[in-house]
């Protein structure tokens, strides 16, 4: 019997470092050091969770596999997305390959803020539309993937109401479905459950699972362990280094996690499925 031949991967990260400048104003001040010789692939048709305590770099790290660190942000390693590094694509490119939700997305609308749900999930397709000598109309192609979006993420009913108007929550699910809009082979993704009440955590689980079975490969930066647990693989990250990486069925990557966070929890199976528990 023929073994399946493992997949290339879709992204590589090899050795990197970085140490971020921010909005330090004195050249005497070192930039501060966030990621550590980090090496990471991320196949496709598989959905990664990163998680571990807060400052660890998670957020960096997503940013890095997205080419959007700051110019003056010390950077050291190699980021390839098909062979590729990530410098060397063409930003419209690299737009239709990997899609962005970040996390203050849902919370710096500004201009946006008068849109509605509608148009705000258009500006996913966006990469895919012609710019010059003007912007092209959306086509029935265009469209049907919007309307398609908007049905899984439970954003349809709100196609015709104002940003400014939404909940939190409902802000959230609409960038979400922004996010998918891209159709990208990658599609990254910086705390997307936040502000979702248990049952649209529970509907993004099983939509982030479907588009790993569908080929697409899925980064998220979780808080929400119990939510993590059910990624392919869960990325462990701790003052910038990565302690593990691997299935939460190993028992190396529990292990792990429960080190990330001081042994202040515990993993255990409950009905077939992975739970994060509180030690009080």
């Amino acid at each position: 019997m023929t073994t399946p031949a493992t997949p290339k991967p879709l992204l590589v990260i090899k050795d990197l470092s970085v140490s971020l400048e921010g909005a330090r104003r004195s050249t005497k001040v070192a930039p501060v050091p966030v990621l550590r010789s980090v090496n990471l692939a991320v196949e496709p048709g598989t959905w990664t969770a990163i998680v571990g305590p807060n400052g660890a770099g998670k957020t960096t790290l997503l940013r890095a596999c997205a080419n959007l660190l700051g110019r003056r942000d010390n950077i050291s390693g190699t980021i390839a997305l098909m062979g590729v590094p990530l410098g060397s694509w063409a930003a419209k490119d690299l737009a239709v390959m990997m899609a962005w939700l970040g996390t203050a997305d849902a919370f710096s609308d500004g201009d946006l803020s008068a849109l509605t749900a509608w148009d705000v999930v258009a500006l996913g397709r966006l990469p895919h539309q012609r710019w010059w000598p003007a912007l092209a109309p959306l086509t029935p192609a265009d469209e049907g993937v919007i309307q398609a979006v908007m049905m899984q993420t439970h954003t349809w009913q709100l196609r015709a109401k104002p940003l400014m108007q939404m909940s939190s929550g409902e802000r959230q699910r609409v960038h979400i479905a922004r996010a998918l809009a891209v159709k990208a082979k990658m599609v990254l993704m910086d705390e997307p459950l936040l502000n979702l009440d248990p049952p649209h955590q529970a509907e993004w689980i099983q939509l982030v699972r479907s588009m790993a079975a569908s080929g697409q490969a899925v980064v998220s930066v979780l808080h929400e362990l119990n939510a993590a647990l059910y990624a392919d693989k869960v990325v462990v990250l701790v003052g910038g280094r990565i302690t593990c990486s691997g299935a939460v069925s190993d028992e190396k990557t529990r292990a792990a996690i429960t080190d990330a966070f001081s042994n202040r929890i515990e993993i255990r199976q409950l009905d077939g499925h992975w739970v994060a528990l509180p030690r009080l």
